[in-house]
């Protein structure tokens, strides 16, 4: 007892860098359930601290069945925890994103057993130029859209930040391949759109878009917005929307008609304010769906319904 007095007091930095990998508490429960449109419960579940994971001492306050560390975070399913605690605050259903033929694989097992979750399959954009038998890979995909569970192709498009123009030819044509995959299934196609709004929209426009499209964790301005909703897109807003250099995203969001907006966490990435760095999760919306209505100067109800509507408008009765 003597040597644990003794030990020296946690730095303000210490516990700083101890916390930035801890999950947040869990917000306010809104009063309207939502949809997170856009998740990975394979990459959220695995953040050490995740509730649900033996062995660790993370915990997400007055989260439902996540909540108190000590019952979840001693040994459980870590993927059933967080749905359980996006549940308890009012985000009761879940759209898992595919990112490579292994995610995809993983979602669609996952929605086939999970009432909450529905999927989407897809090779991300620098996965593409990765793949020595990208055709092959392709076909996979294909297969996999045809579950019933999988209500999207995606997550799909350009990426021109990480991927050289060494592979911006293979990105483009399995962008163009998913386009035709969503088109022959009669799915929504999610796009990831990284410093590529030009491309994304010619490569849209040549190939002929499919009934539904949402740009996933959408990054443009008020302009690229217009051009989007103009289209009939589905323009979907993570964290980002409520980081303070974001006045731009902003900005896109208030030229979005609440039906053609809906909300995401990109989890574990993209946390919002006030727990940006922090990892992200699902029962996380709260914040971001709170951000979004100031910042559309909507209702907090009424935005919540129409999101939900937009959402179940989309993917398809749970």
């Amino acid at each position: 007892m003597l040597s644990g007095m003794m030990q020296p007091a946690e730095t303000r930095r210490q516990r700083a860098a101890r916390r930035a990998g801890e999950f947040p508490p869990a917000p306010e429960p809104l009063p309207v359930p939502v949809i997170d449109s856009h998740t990975h419960l394979d990459l959220t579940s695995a953040e050490p601290g995740a509730p649900g994971r033996a062995n660790t001492s993370g915990s997400v306050d007055g989260a439902g069945g996540a909540g108190g560390g000590g019952d979840v975070a001693g040994g459980g399913d870590p993927v059933a925890a967080l749905v359980d605690a996006a549940v308890a605050v009012g985000v009761d259903r879940l759209v898992q994103v595919g990112v490579d033929l292994d995610s995809s694989r993983w979602g669609v097992d996952l929605a086939a057993r999970t009432p909450a979750v529905v999927a989407t399959v897809a090779l991300h954009p620098n996965e593409a130029p990765r793949l020595a038998e990208l055709d092959e890979a392709l076909r996979v995909i294909e297969a996999l859209a045809a579950a019933d569970r999988v209500r999207g192709v995606g997550e799909t498009g350009l990426d021109y930040f990480r991927t050289g123009p060494d592979g911006l030819a293979a990105q483009e044509a399995s962008f163009r391949a998913h386009v035709a995959i969503a088109k022959r299934y009669g799915k929504p196609l999610v796009i990831h759109d990284r410093d590529a709004h030009a491309d994304v929209l010619r490569v849209l426009d040549s190939e002929g878009a499919p009934d539904t499209v949402v740009m996933h964790c959408f990054s443009g301005d008020a302009d690229f917005a217009s051009e989007c909703v103009r289209r009939g897109f589905v323009l979907s807003f993570a964290g980002t929307v409520t980081f303070a250099n974001a006045a731009g995203l902003r900005a896109a969001a208030t030229v979005t008609p609440l039906d053609q907006l809906l909300v995401e966490t990109d989890a574990p990435y993209l946390t919002p304010v006030p727990h940006r760095g922090r990892p992200n999760a699902s029962y996380l919306i709260p914040d971001t769906v709170r951000a979004l209505a100031r910042t559309v100067d909507a209702d907090l109800d009424e935005l919540c319904a129409a999101l939900s509507a937009t959402g179940d408008r989309v993917f398809g009765p749970w």
